[in-house]
């Protein structure tokens, strides 16, 4: 007997919706309220929760467990991943242009896929959109948090974290074992190499080509941004003594020309 045959009937013995030529494997637990939809894969130990989705002709490896109301579409996920609650991945990336002889909005074509390696956790609510002309890719074992945006194309390393709120901008690059702080983001079409650290709220506008800690915006090595802030904080506190001095002064001399 087929897996999928195997399956299905038990899928709709209990109330969830599995296509009939999808492959899930026996050791499968899938929610009744689940969706598997036509040609995906659900691997041996893989676990669907309560509204999740998976999408036509997507795959999820071994022992990978899938939030509540996720979605998973053009896309195939690795082994022992973990993808929380509300996770949308493989939606169309955010690509259009304007029609010159019209002037109208046109959208660009989104036909490739996301794919996902061993290991990666995603957080709830975070978006990862499919290519449009290479593959959106994450390495293996990288963590990302919650409410996180990857574009489409862009290209993630191995062993990489990435926190909440964080963006990665269409075609952007992010090497192996790199760390993006809280609402840090990296432009389109930038690449960051290995092995680098970004600060909160930094914002890559150029390539980073040597590994090591960065920060502000546009982000530059983080000892170079420390001193211009106390060069920025020490020319501010020299500005208001000059004031507070010209205040005195006018008050001084207003006071001596009262008294003569």
């Amino acid at each position: 007997m087929r897996v999928s045959s195997f399956i299905g009937r038990l899928a709709t013995a209990r109330h969830a919706h599995v296509h009939p030529s999808a492959h899930v494997h026996p050791s499968a637990r899938i929610h009744p309220t689940a969706t598997v939809l036509a040609g995906a894969y659900i691997g041996p130990r893989c676990e669907l929760l309560p509204g999740s989705v998976i999408g036509a002709g997507s795959s999820i490896g071994e022992g990978t467990v899938i939030g509540a109301h996720s979605s998973i579409e053009h896309c195939d996920v690795g082994a022992e991943c973990l993808l929380h609650a509300g996770v949308r991945i493989g939606a169309d990336g955010f690509g259009f242009y304007v029609d010159a002889a019209t002037g109208t909005v046109q959208k660009k074509p989104q036909t490739l896929r996301v794919l996902l390696g061993d290991g990666v956790e995603v957080g709830a609510n975070t978006c990862i959109d499919r290519g449009s002309w290479r593959d959106t890719r994450i390495g293996a074992r990288t963590k990302i948090d919650n409410l996180v945006q990857i574009a489409h194309n862009a290209l993630v390393g191995e062993g990489c974290l990435i926190c909440a709120q964080s963006a990665l901008a269409g075609s952007a690059e992010l090497g192996d074992y790199c760390v993006m702080g809280g609402k840090s983001a990296i432009g389109d079409h930038v690449t960051v190499c290995a092995r680098v650290r970004l600060a909160a709220n930094s914002g890559v506008t150029k390539h980073i080509t040597v590994p090591g800690d960065y920060a502000g915006f546009p982000a530059r090595p983080a000892a170079q941004w420390r001193r211009q802030l106390a060069w920025a904080a020490r020319a501010e506190s020299a500005e208001r003594q000059r004031r507070e001095s010209e205040s005195d002064d006018v008050a001084s001399l207003s006071e001596s020309m009262k008294r003569s």
